[in-house]
């Protein structure tokens, strides 16, 4: 009889949680955890309020006592990981994110479906966007490439792949990717505007320009790209008057 009402519990708490009532969802799963103290999903989804909520000592905990129930809990372990980190426990959250990584490689394809390589992209350009800061542009590369290889779709990474590369001196391999991108992706506007940015500090005006005022078409009210338009044409009108 308790089995059947836990499974009930854990479902409507799940649909709950969807929704995002969070409060209704957290007093089901406590229930779970009171009927059942070894249910792991339920020590997951309360890790999940509790982060989203800020209370991040207690998501950490949570998330612990689902590893110890279910060591195999990839989903868990990533979500601590990103936990960690954010904390600034950066060897513990490589130490995990690494085992958790090592685990899904070994997993069959249908595991996938569950958004799994969606979390280690972000986990990725979590730990690139850390190295750009510090100018280590090389380690920046290798970990944007590895959550676009694993989120194709996020554009984004590739544009930040262009502004490594351009970093690091490789500007013909940063109009490479941009062009690419503008070319697969011609609705996609920070492609357009980043292509912009590199042509311009190449001393390219008329080739930002026109990039921008294509971009502009598409978006007449983007502030974003009127700016940089309006800086591009100012320092043109200087040099032209000087």
């Amino acid at each position: 009889m308790e089995n059947r009402r836990e499974s009930k519990l854990l479902s409507d708490g799940r649909e709950l949680f969807k929704k995002n009532s969070l409060k209704k969802a957290f007093i089901l799963f406590d229930e779970i955890v009171n009927i059942n103290p070894e249910n792991a999903e339920a020590y997951f989804y309360l890790g999940n309020i509790f982060h989203i909520q800020g209370q991040l000592g207690k998501a950490v905990k949570a998330f612990n006592k689902v590893l110890a129930l279910d060591s195999n809990h990839t989903d868990a372990a990533i979500s601590l990981s990103v936990i960690l980190n954010d904390i600034g426990r950066y060897e513990d959250a490589k130490v995990i994110f690494e085992k958790a990584n090592e685990k899904i490689k070994n997993e069959k394809v249908g595991f996938q479906s569950s958004g799994i390589n969606q979390k280690f992209s972000a986990k990725h350009f979590e730990i690139a966007e850390m190295y750009f800061t510090y100018n280590r542009y090389e380690e920046a590369l290798s970990e944007y490439n590895k959550a676009c290889g694993l989120d194709p779709e996020n554009l984004e990474i590739r544009v930040k792949i262009a502004k490594a590369y351009s970093k690091k001196g490789y500007v013909s391999k940063a109009f490479e990717v941009l062009r690419s991108l503008k070319s697969e992706h011609p609705a996609f506007l920070p492609a357009r505007v980043a292509l912009g940015l590199l042509h311009y500090g190449k001393g390219n005006t008329i080739e930002a320009q026109t990039e921008w005022q294509n971009a502009l078409l598409k978006d007449p009210t983007n502030e974003e790209i009127q700016m940089y338009l309006s800086l591009s044409k100012n320092a043109t009108e200087t040099n032209l008057n000087a």
